[in-house]
């Protein structure tokens, strides 16, 4: 009896060395396949520490970049020259700027393209306590960044829709100031009368107490403009089509996972914007990443506008250009075709 149980012991040893060496092996083969593996590196410069940003933010903080086998690694840059001069050494393979600074690039040589973007800019035309409607904004001055910028852009477009004509009417005053906080601080201090500001600059004004008077939407108007876009080369577009279907891929999911989970959202907007207030955070999730289209095709209508206003004087070589000329959606229109869009909305 006895020989016969450690005849049994020994036959269940060799049944459960048996059981155990195929999981190990499956684990070690699993762990020499994702070695090789390798994911490719893409490098993704952003231009400014906004909630528009955050699909970036989400994708890297939830590991969507390496779900579909890139290694981006997310820089910042400041806009304009610094950031398209990074795009055009190939030191950055994507970068955030707005569409009418990568045309301009374009048109003077530089092999940029417009690939997708951010969404519409939620600005609204804001004014002094002191100033209270749109008419008494007759002989004062407006606080834009510089001339061609996409506010200055903005206000050259939206302004005559009010009834007044810049250089005559008004004053728009560069200030060199991009972010629109800042702008404001610098119109309550008297610098000038009126700027145009965000929709989450003027909730952190209520909460601190202090006000500005709002205007007008420009969109009411029918003047749109983007936010920001999303710009590369036309050597990444092709040479890099693997890596830039697979960035678009953890953006747009990113979009997606941000509009369905709010604390997700605001737990990103705490980490990289440093914000705590309720009010605040619901304000970003719902006029910023709630307004990013799932579906980031650039807005060729707002480019067309900017296109037609620099040509007129400030940008010569833009002369009977369009936004055609500087925009490839080729990528995001590979991936719907695959039904990419389609899937993840399941």
């Amino acid at each position: 009896m006895i020989e016969c149980m450690t005849a049994m012991i020994k036959i269940n040893k060799k049944r459960m060395r048996g059981l155990f060496t195929v999981p190990l092996l499956s684990i070690l083969v699993g762990s020499a396949t994702a070695q090789e593996k390798k994911l490719e590196a893409l490098n993704v410069a952003y231009t400014s520490a906004t909630p528009t940003r955050s699909p970036l933010w989400i994708a890297k903080e939830v590991g969507l970049f390496e779900k579909y086998g890139i290694d981006a690694k997310l820089i910042y840059i400041r806009a304009g020259s610094p950031s398209i001069s990074a795009l055009v050494s190939g030191d950055m393979h994507v970068s955030s700027d707005p569409a009418a600074a990568a045309a301009i690039a374009a048109a003077r040589g530089a092999p940029i393209v417009v690939v997708g973007t951010y969404g519409l800019a939620s600005y609204r035309l804001v004014a002094h306590p002191a100033i209270g409607s749109i008419r008494n904004l007759k002989g004062r001055s407006i606080g834009s960044v510089r001339p061609g910028s996409g506010p200055d852009a903005l206000l050259h477009r939206f302004l005559p829709k009010l009834g007044l004509v810049p250089g005559r009417d008004v004053t728009i005053l560069p200030t060199g100031i991009a972010e629109s906080n800042k702008r404001i601080i610098g119109m309550l201090q008297g610098n000038f009368d009126a700027t145009l500001a965000s929709w989450d600059n003027i909730v952190q004004l209520e909460i601190t107490g202090q006000k500005v008077n709002v205007l007008a939407d420009p969109t009411e108007f029918g003047v749109r403009t983007s936010v920001s876009d999303l710009t590369s080369t036309r050597q990444v577009v092709r040479d890099r089509r693997a890596a830039m279907k697979a960035f678009f891929r953890a953006f747009v999911e990113a979009i997606s996972l941000g509009k369905k989970d709010r604390e997700l959202a605001f737990r990103i907007f705490r980490k990289y914007l440093r914000v705590d207030d309720t009010t605040l955070l619901a304000s970003m999730h719902r006029n910023y990443l709630g307004t990013i289209p799932i579906k980031p095709y650039p807005l060729d209508d707002a480019l067309e506008a900017d296109i037609e206003y620099l040509s007129q004087s400030l940008v010569p070589e833009l002369k009977g250009k369009h936004a055609s000329d500087y925009i490839d959606a080729s990528v995001i229109r590979e991936i719907e075709n695959e039904n990419f869009f389609a899937r993840l909305e399941r």
